[in-house]
Parts: structure tokens; sequence; C-alpha cells
């Protein structure tokens, strides 16, 4: 398997982030080309799925490549690979499914009416290190998607069983009945970096790739 590599970092995260470092750095080793594009275009309070899918698009330029995407990341990961068969497979760590209802639910009503009224929500960008403010768009361009898309190729999901903010049981139900779906848990939490050595080897198993030497 030579084909680029994406990885695709979470919400309010950023190229710098961890996982983003340790799998680049890692296939990069292999030999690979990886590419972590920053998916807010350096407009988070302007950022959507649809923008995001859009940086994916001019990033993957059309080529068969392999997509890895964490949590939110995970989720676009899964949306782009529906509506682009030349994608080879994806690796998805704590997929953000159902990323919209969830957010929502968990904010509670008071909150999203009033992150309607003023248009944007303040919040902290991990990337950043600081409060951003985040859109009302992104709620309202996320309700046009699919909660869980019907991808088509192979699939890896890697999710802790101890995960609050997306919990294991939104992976379980996609992986049911889905014979393209091998999901993996683990006894971590979101960020899965407890375990990432072993993230690290699944995911160069599913791609077909030897250990280093």
């Amino acid at each position: 398997m030579n084909l680029p590599v994406l990885y695709l970092h979470g919400f309010a995260s950023g190229p710098s982030s961890s996982k983003a470092r340790i799998f680049s750095e890692h296939f990069q080793a292999l030999g690979l080309e990886v590419a972590v594009p920053a998916l807010d275009g350096g407009d988070f309070r302007g950022m959507t799925l649809t923008s995001q899918l859009q940086i994916i698009e001019k990033t993957a330029a059309s080529r068969p490549c392999v997509l890895i995407g964490s949590s939110l990341g995970g989720y676009l990961a899964a949306l782009y690979a529906a509506r682009h068969p030349e994608v080879d497979r994806i690796i998805l760590m704590a997929p953000a499914f159902g990323f919209a209802r969830r957010w929502g639910s968990s904010l509670g009503l008071d909150a999203l009416d009033d992150w309607q009224r003023t248009g944007a929500r303040s919040m902290l960008h991990h990337d950043l290190g600081r409060e951003a403010e985040i859109g009302w768009t992104l709620m309202e361009d996320a309700a046009l998607y699919e909660e869980m898309p019907a991808v088509s190729q192979p699939v890896l999901i890697l999710h802790g069983i101890h995960d609050d903010v997306v919990p294991v049981s939104i992976s379980r139900e996609f992986a049911a009945n889905r014979p393209n779906v091998t999901l993996i848990e683990y006894p971590s939490d979101h960020q899965l970096l407890d375990v990432v050595d072993d993230l690290i080897v699944r995911t160069r198993d599913f791609l077909g790739l030897a250990a280093p030497e």
C-alpha cells in the first residue's frame, strides 16, 4: 500500500494535536505521503461541515487515498468516503457520528437558543490554547448531513469504552450489520492516547504495511 494518507483532526483541534503528530511521523517514516490539513481553514468562527469537506476534497485532489479521522474528523472521513469511491479505506478513532444531534442534546435547549440568538458561542480551542468563537452556521449546516454515512469501503473503528464525549454505543450501532466495518474497543477514553501504540499497530495491519525495521 503506497497511497497518500490524510489525517483529519477533531473539533477545536488542529494539525499539531498529539495523535496527528504521532500518526503523521510514524507513517511518513514508512515512506508514505501524509497530509494533515487544518480543517478550519483559518476561520474557526465560520467553519461548517461543508467547509471542512471542501478542504478535504482540495487536499485529496480526487486521488485514491486513505483517510484517518479522529472524533469529528472521523465523522468527516466517513461523510467524504461515502461521496468519493476513490477513497481506498478509512480508519476512524472515536468517530463523532450524529454530531449535530448529540451536541445539541448535550448543550440543552437554553444554550442552543442562546447560541442561535447571538450567532456565536465561545469555547476552548485546544489547538489555539484559548477561547474562540464558533458560529451558529455550524449547527445549521451539520443538520443537512446524514448521521451515519453509507460507507462502502473497508472501515476500521477504534473506540474507547470509557469515552464520555462520543459513547462507544455510537460505533457499535454503526458497525452492526456492516460486514465492511471492523470495530476494536479499548479500555480507554475519548483521546485514546494511552493506547496509541496499539492504534498505530492496528492501523498499520489494516493497511497491510510492514512494521518498521
